[in-house]
């Protein structure tokens, strides 16, 4: 019987002090690190990876059934096609999924992640009943989906299942679109706590709670579920969709008092266990006031700008030391690089500028984005994915030396590399979670039968 090797020795990593050499990472049964160590010795038994090694990622925000409609919403079905219009066609799709969609759509996806460089996903889910909107005799069947498309795929998996009431401001009711979505804090937290007996929380797991965002949750409902998740889990992390869109914030304006970001900061106790996503029509104030409270920004790029929602104050936050990561959201792309790329390029374009976001010590853009987008989406998880350190996952991508973009390039020029440089298929070659390898030489295990599946579910829900 071959003995198990929980030892790596890279030729380079990213750590957190910075790029070191012949780097030994060592991890226990669970896919934890217990040793890294820089100018390590060779050792007989430690495989090699004689390439750039970085740690993975966590994606913030995913909403894993719209991956099934990238491509189907690019076409003018409304002469002033908003966000608002969008929400109506994937209204309609949500309608359509099956518990064995979800699960084909999701598998499809996580291996997809993998591939392009996260290891880790956050699941902002609400599709809770059956496509009749009444609930399944299990009400965490789809839930059980996800975290089954997770296991087998091999991603870390933070699940946050959502708290959805209202159609709008103001208590207005649910319509039959959100049929689907609707609960209460009591279904909540019962539903975590069915959770927790059925699939117990673990390294590779772990569960928070999402308010959907200020205008489908009352004030008071949002109260009582933050109390009683405190009982529950003080550390959970909690999620919410709070400034997407510019009627988002004058309805809540109207119905609040206050925009929703200074809202929620006046209101509620923010601070690090809270990611906020599309934090995208901020005041200044507020910009300042998200910064300091230690809560994380979550920045979706790619779907931020394919809903027309806006663009992000990113200079201004990175001044105030605001935490950050990013999400892929609608899942339209699921490219790491692709994300930080047009994070930085929307900066561009609104302050007409180059290399807007870097930190006080180090000019390298790729490097300011890579590693908040580590340290960021590891806070939104709630999980020890914080980078190659003991007691984090082992979690780690290996860079192919041979890749024309990475060719020469050095130190944090191989970050910019990374995130700037793109012709032909990625220079990410291997992946590992929890020191499992789940991507080699690009490809995973499943990716074919997850493809048919994925095939099958795509032809019913488009027939």
């Amino acid at each position: 019987m071959k003995p198990v090797i929980r030892q790596l020795i890279a030729d380079r990593a990213l750590l957190a002090d910075g790029w070191r050499n012949n780097v030994l990472l060592e991890w226990d049964e669970q896919g934890i690190l217990t040793s890294v160590r820089p100018d390590a010795e060779v050792l007989a038994l430690a495989p090699r990876a004689a390439a750039t090694v970085l740690p993975g990622i966590a994606n913030l925000h995913s909403h894993a059934f719209q991956r099934a409609m990238a491509g189907l919403t690019e076409y003018r079905s409304n002469p002033s096609d908003s966000f608002w219009s969008w929400r109506t066609l994937m209204y309609q799709f949500a309608g359509k999924l099956s518990p064995a969609d979800l699960k084909a759509v999701a598998t499809q996806l996580y291996i997809e992640m993998l591939q392009a460089g996260y290891t880790s996903v956050c699941e902002f889910h609400y599709l809770h009943h059956d496509r009749d909107g009444k609930p399944y005799a299990n009400p965490t069947e789809n839930m059980a989906c996800l975290i089954a498309a997770a296991e087998e795929v091999g991603i870390g998996l933070t699940l946050l299942p959502v708290m959805y009431q209202y159609s709008g401001f103001g208590a207005q009711p649910p319509h039959p679109g959100q049929a689907r979505f609707i609960n209460s804090p009591q279904w909540m937290m019962a539903a975590l706590q069915r959770l927790q007996a059925d699939h117990p929380q673990h390294a590779g797991l772990r569960y928070g709670v999402a308010p959907h965002s200020l205008r489908a949750v009352s004030p008071q409902s949002l109260q009582e579920l933050l109390t009683e998740l405190k009982q529950w889990d003080a550390q959970a992390p909690v999620h919410i969709h709070i400034a997407e869109q510019r009627k988002e914030v004058e309805d809540g304006k109207a119905a609040l008092g206050a925009p929703p970001v200074a809202w929620l900061l006046d209101n509620m106790a923010v601070d690090r266990h809270w990611c906020l996503v599309h934090a995208t029509h901020m005041t200044p104030q507020e910009t300042i006031g998200l910064a300091r409270s230690g809560a994380v920004a979550g920045i979706c790029p790619t779907t931020e700008a394919n809903l027309g929602d806006g663009i992000f104050s990113g200079v201004e936050y990175a001044a105030a030391h605001g935490a950050w990561g990013v999400g892929s959201d609608s899942h339209i792309s699921t490219s790491l690089s692709e994300e930080l790329r047009l994070y930085e390029y929307s900066q561009r374009l609104q302050h007409r500028q180059r290399n807007m976001l870097v930190g006080e010590h180090a000019a390298s853009v790729g490097a300011y984005l890579y590693r908040q987008a580590l340290h960021g989406g590891a806070a939104a998880s709630g999980r020890k994915v914080a980078g190659l350190q003991v007691g984090q996952s082992a979690d780690l991508l290996v860079l192919d030396r041979q890749h024309a973009d990475l060719e020469g390039k050095q130190g944090d020029q191989l970050l910019d590399s990374f995130v700037f440089s793109h012709h032909g298929q990625t220079p990410v070659r291997d992946v590992m979670v929890g020191g499992h390898w789940v991507i080699n030489d690009r490809k995973h295990r499943l990716q074919e039968t997850s493809l048919a599946a994925y095939a099958r579910s795509m032809k019913s829900l488009l027939a």
